[in-house]
């Protein structure tokens, strides 16, 4: 870094502390929010510390719509098999574009392009006609078959592989590793930075999704926990204590898997011949 940009690296770090402060009051309001009651959420204000603090909101979640839990591991369930499909296809997908030439390859990967350019609201119709055609509503797979790929990370993992070296990949041949075993022993185990990137985005992508889950599901037994919040909200008046204590155990698990990851993510991955 050369001295005019060390002068400013002050500035930056106080810029950078003003957007995350922005970023992280509206999430520790709604932590606050759901330790208080109605009556004080309602009244107005911007008070992070309860006048009564309580746990009632949250075990109300639990005793008064007993199908919360349910709710939940409908959206574990969907989020996780989401997203190990799409790390095996997607990556799948990406290493065929950027290694093996083979007859349309060229127009697949500009077809790619042109779907992530297409906004998912204008597909949505279609494929509510498609999955009703099959005879898939009120089902798993009418959110996990259309979410078991996606264009954007095709062509993520594409890029990166078209920088993965080729000198480790003709080693593991001169091993006598095909086609199947390079993939798996020696190019996905150097891929953890772009999967890691990918299982934070998809899974998150996946646990938030809304719309989807609203056309597709009726039963409510079906419900997502993001569907399901809806619940909460009458005509007359919307339960934000229930709201806000039902988002903060929506948070965790999206919370939890950036965490894990992230360590993958920030970290850049080095190449070496002896490896």
């Amino acid at each position: 870094m050369n001295k005019s940009m060390k002068r400013f690296r002050p500035l930056f770090y106080v810029l950078l502390g003003v957007y995350a402060l922005i970023t992280f009051v509206p999430f520790l309001w709604a932590l606050s929010a759901s330790f208080k009651t109605l009556p004080e959420i309602v009244k107005g204000g911007i008070s992070f510390i309860p006048k009564h603090f309580t746990f009632d909101n949250y075990r109300t979640i639990f005793h008064q719509e007993p199908l919360f839990v349910r709710w939940f591991l409908n959206s574990a369930f969907i989020a996780v098999t989401v997203t190990v499909f799409n790390l095996l296809f997607n990556s799948m997908a990406g290493y065929a574009l950027a290694r093996i030439k083979f007859p349309g390859s060229t127009l697949m990967f500009f077809s790619i392009l042109a779907m992530i350019m297409i906004p998912g609201q204008l597909t949505i119709i279609p494929s509510y006609l498609i999955i009703k055609s099959l005879g898939w509503l009120n089902s798993y797979q009418a959110i996990i078959v259309p979410m078991g790929a996606q264009a954007t990370y095709i062509f993520m993992m594409r890029q990166f592989f078209i920088s993965f070296p080729k000198e480790l990949e003709e080693a593991a041949e001169l091993d006598g590793l095909g086609r199947f075993g390079l993939f798996y022993r020696v190019v996905l185990p150097l891929a953890k930075p772009a999967l890691a990137a990918q299982t934070i985005f998809i899974f998150m992508g996946a646990w938030n999704e809304f719309l989807k889950p609203l056309m597709m599901m009726s039963d409510k037994a079906m419900f997502t926990l993001s569907v399901g919040l809806n619940t909460f909200k009458g005509q007359y008046i919307s339960f934000w204590n229930y709201i806000m204590a039902a988002s903060i155990i929506m948070t965790i698990p999206a919370l939890l898997i950036y965490i894990g990851f992230n360590r993958f993510f920030v970290k850049g991955i080095t190449f070496t011949g002896s490896k």
